[in-house]
């Protein structure tokens, strides 16, 4: 980590940059480089701000999660930003790589009760707090005489861990995720999940922004040529459409 991120995209309005795993979204208990504070030291010093820069964080990635992040340039912007997930108009989607066969499958929807406990863990919840997401099998293989299988993840709720716990509900959790029941792990604390998709609305346009970013990391070298196909080309372009 060089301590220096930068933006993939930028207008007068949003900031989008890849946050690498190890990378706190923004400040917290942990003595870690954080996306916010790495983005605003850029912005000061690339445009000479002698005075505080403002950038909103409107979502958040786990700390060993990478992938694409949306900040706000403006507090307008902001606020519009935070409507559009709100009103499910701001599409998040995921690749994961599961321990465990999983046979390529078209979309399906999951529901499951959960809440968060005080391990800062997710569980069955008792009440009402529903998760819901979509995913599909992209392709399944063994890998060093073990059976890995590549997921997209498609967010319709937002709860904490969501992803993760769900994955491992399913009987399939994430390669290298220990709180949720890996059984496949090294000493690298990276999980196999990275967010790969974001389209949204532009705060002020409405015009369509869509970015897609080929997910990093050893864990996903084994699927390179689904990656590439489903992150370029028609694959891409009907995944937009869709």
């Amino acid at each position: 980590m060089s301590g220096v991120i930068k933006p993939i995209f930028e207008d007068n309005h949003l900031l989008v940059a890849i946050k690498p795993p190890g990378v706190l979204s923004q400040a917290g208990e942990k003595q870690l480089p954080d996306m916010l504070s790495l983005l605003k030291a850029d912005l000061k010093i690339r445009y000479q701000k002698p005075g505080k820069v403002f950038l909103g964080l409107v979502h958040r990635l786990d700390l060993n999660v990478g992938g694409i992040m949306v900040f706000a340039r403006t507090s307008k912007a902001a606020s519009r930003l935070s409507h559009s997930i709100r009103s499910r108009a701001f599409d998040k989607r995921y690749l994961a790589i599961v321990e465990g066969h999983m046979a390529v499958s078209d979309w399906q929807r999951v529901e499951m009760a959960m809440e968060k406990d005080t391990q800062r863990r997710v569980a069955v919840s008792q009440g009402d707090k529903t998760g819901s997401l979509r995913y599909r099998v992209i392709e399944s293989k063994t890998v060093q005489d073990q059976w890995l299988t590549l997921v997209e993840i498609e967010l319709i709720s937002g709860r904490f861990h969501q992803i993760r716990f769900t994955l491992s509900q399913l009987g399939h959790p994430i390669v290298n995720d220990r709180k949720y029941h890996a059984h496949i792990k090294d000493d690298d604390p990276t999980l196999a999940l990275w967010a790969y998709h974001l389209r949204f609305p532009h705060p002020t346009t409405q015009s369509p922004m869509v970015f897609c970013v080929k997910p990093d990391g050893k864990w996903f070298q084994s699927f390179d040529s689904a990656l590439c196909e489903l992150t370029t080309g028609s694959s891409l372009e009907d995944m937009i459409h869709d």
